[in-house]
């Protein structure tokens, strides 16, 4: 694929990378990002228009990648699943992380700069797992009381009740939380990013001490997204998620892992699991008595 991914001026057709709110939908980080296609309401429009709409979208760009957030309404879910059942379309992916709802925006808004790439449907769409591992997601909280997405202990569920009480937390990659005061700090990222705040009902500058601890290149703010109260268990918060910015970082990444077609669809992907048609590689046959004759040593 080489650099042409990158520097070619002519975009093809890409893959849609779908969101389920307009919220989640940030701005494009440059000229080549494609727009994100918002699926706002799906549960809530009747199922024929629905079915329409989303086959619509499928027809239009040939494959459709919905990233959403482990907060989206179960309703939601229910309705995406059902179309895609009555669809019955193997060109319709869900990818949904483990990851608070403005890491999904961050995520979702760099596979749409990916999308004005050369990368095949399936590449595209799996790359959406590699990307979380370079993610560093966490909010500052005024309580951790109803906090159920990172281990919370007793001692902290007791100073949450304290008046004035706030509380640092990183969700990913690897849970940590810690009683803000002097000497607070959360483990970020070994590489330069950019960091992405989103401020709720909480008042305080940690946040932007803590960029400058991580060395982040600049921080940037976006409205807080709906579903994040419920993802983190109060609305007294500043959601943040460091991330790589760079298109031509992103593009080198995905590219430089091996990439494989799937056993079952043949859609070229990387990692073990088809985005589209959820396939496993098949495990190794067993081998025959006469193979492991031949592996026994005399």
């Amino acid at each position: 694929m080489g650099r042409r991914g990158v520097e070619s001026g002519e975009l093809r057709v890409p893959t849609a990378i779908a969101v389920t709110s307009a919220d989640l939908a940030l701005p494009a980080q440059d000229e080549r990002t494609v727009p994100a296609v918002v699926l706002g309401g799906l549960d809530r429009l009747p199922l024929d228009h629905a079915l329409t709409e989303l086959h619509t979208l499928t027809e239009q760009y040939g494959h459709v990648v919905v990233v959403c957030s482990p907060a989206t309404p179960e309703s939601v879910l229910r309705r995406l699943y059902t179309l895609r059942s009555l669809l019955e379309s193997d060109r319709i992916a869900f990818f949904r992380p483990a990851l608070p709802p403005l890491a999904i925006a961050v995520l979702a808004r760099q596979l749409r700069q990916l999308a004005s790439c050369d990368l095949s449907p399936g590449v595209l769409a799996s790359a959406g797992r590699l990307l979380t591992h370079y993610l560093h997601a966490g909010a500052v909280l005024g309580s951790v009381a109803r906090l159920d997405r990172v281990p919370v202990g007793l001692k902290a569920h007791a100073k949450s009740w304290v008046p004035g009480s706030q509380f640092a937390v990183l969700a990913h990659p690897e849970p940590q939380l810690v009683r803000i005061g002097p000497d607070a700090a959360l483990n970020g990222p070994e590489f330069h990013t950019w960091m992405l705040v989103a401020k709720g009902q909480l008042q305080t500058d940690w946040v932007a001490g803590l960029g400058t601890r991580w060395n982040v290149h600049g921080l940037r703010e976006t409205p807080l997204p709906a579903e994040s109260p419920m993802w983190w268990g109060t609305g007294r918060m500043v959601e943040f998620c460091s991330y790589l910015a760079d298109l031509p970082v992103l593009y080198q990444l995905v590219t430089s892992v091996r990439q494989t077609s799937c056993h079952w669809c043949g859609i070229d992907v990387i990692g073990d699991r088809c985005v589209f048609c959820s396939a496993c590689p098949p495990l190794p046959e067993p081998a025959t008595p006469r193979a492991l004759e031949r592996r026994t040593p005399s």
